[in-house]
């Protein structure tokens, strides 16, 4: 069976698990499926291809997802790779193990649809993962993802429910909708979400990737009030509790938003908890916005912090604002951690 090897979001471990089914037949081959969230990401990616290639010389080394599609030229010329394949390719990998190309990275934005493949099981989870669509539309400042990953593309609702029930076949008791932007599911993320429960009543636990504090609206908070198999854990991407800074990350709710949302899920289920990604050190960042930072995390009872410092991207709008000091931005995420370090 072929090794995988997976850096970055739950969309990377859903696709990784297509590739271990796909690949079963498939020895001395070795996946790498990438993330380009942040330059220390992909500086891991590198890292961990050199240490794959010394400990297995004789292995085909193929190198997808996010940091292939993006910095295709930098894989490529690393002699440890064998074959950098874009994230559109991927999604039929066993296409081309036999490819004399080096490079195939086609252009993402010429994926106009999306069927997902269908996946039995997730090696050693009791939680399994189902993606419901792929891509992004918004443009915030700090993010290259969207250049990666394309445009929106939603999965149709029938193969979302068929995916379900199958997964429940195979004795999973958890299923966590995800995707890049999940919330932008098309025709309405909170139509799906209720034809899931209305589909599947059996269905114990039902859990969400990574919510957009601005998609999220009274028929979602109604949803959760109703259906007691909703899992009372909310993770969602804020980045910053300054409003001035989130207006210049592209971002779309403010943190009056995100306050009165945390305070409207737990009036209807009291035992709801929070996650939420934080960016610290973005561009302009002072002492001031920080502090409003710390402040939401209380404000808004956060129980869970996915803290990154700030990472230019290269060609992104923020990578051109005036910076803050590498030193600061570290200072800044480590004492955002340390609000919550158990």
């Amino acid at each position: 069976m072929a090794k995988v090897v997976t850096f970055g979001c739950r969309i990377n471990s859903y696709e990784s698990e297509i590739f271990k089914e796909k690949l079963k037949a498939y020895d001395n081959l070795i996946v790498v499926n990438t993330c380009a969230v942040t330059a220390e990401a992909e500086r891991q990616c590198r890292q961990t291809i050199r240490k794959l290639r010394k400990e297995n010389p004789a292995a085909k080394i193929i190198v997808t997802g996010c940091a292939a599609q993006v910095s295709t030229a930098r894989f490529a010329d690393m002699p440890e790779v064998d074959l950098v394949l874009g994230n559109k390719e991927k999604t039929e990998i066993e296409k081309y193990l036999i490819a004399k190309e080096k490079t195939i990275v086609g252009d993402i934005f010429s994926f106009s649809g999306y069927d997902a493949y269908m996946i039995t099981g997730f090696e050693g989870r009791e939680r399994a993962f189902v993606e419901i669509q792929q891509g992004c539309n918004h443009r915030c400042t700090y993010c290259i993802i969207w250049q990666a990953r394309g445009a929106n593309r939603s999965v149709k609702e029938e193969k979302i429910l068929e995916q379900i029930k199958l997964l429940l076949s195979q004795g999973f008791k958890e299923i966590c909708l995800t995707g890049v932007d999940a919330c932008s599911y098309e025709p309405s993320f909170n139509g799906l979400v209720k034809k899931i429960l209305q589909t599947f009543p059996e269905l114990p636990s039902l859990q969400f990737g990574s919510l957009d504090p601005a998609a999220i609206d009274d028929e979602f908070v109604a949803l959760v009030r109703k259906y007691p198999n909703i899992h009372p854990h909310f993770h969602f991407s804020i980045q910053s509790g300054d409003n001035l800074i989130l207006k210049r990350m592209g971002r779309r709710h403010s943190r009056e938003d995100v306050i009165n949302l945390c305070r409207k899920l737990r009036e209807v289920r009291p035992e709801s908890t929070f996650g939420a990604d934080f960016i610290c050190g973005f561009p302009t960042e002072t002492d001031e916005n920080f502090n409003n930072t710390l402040k939401l995390v209380e404000e808004a009872g956060i129980d869970k912090l996915h803290v990154f410092p700030y990472s230019e991207r290269p060609e992104t709008p923020a990578a051109k604002m005036p910076q803050v000091p590498v030193n600061i931005r570290r200072q800044r995420a480590e004492t955002l951690r340390n609000l919550r370090k158990e």
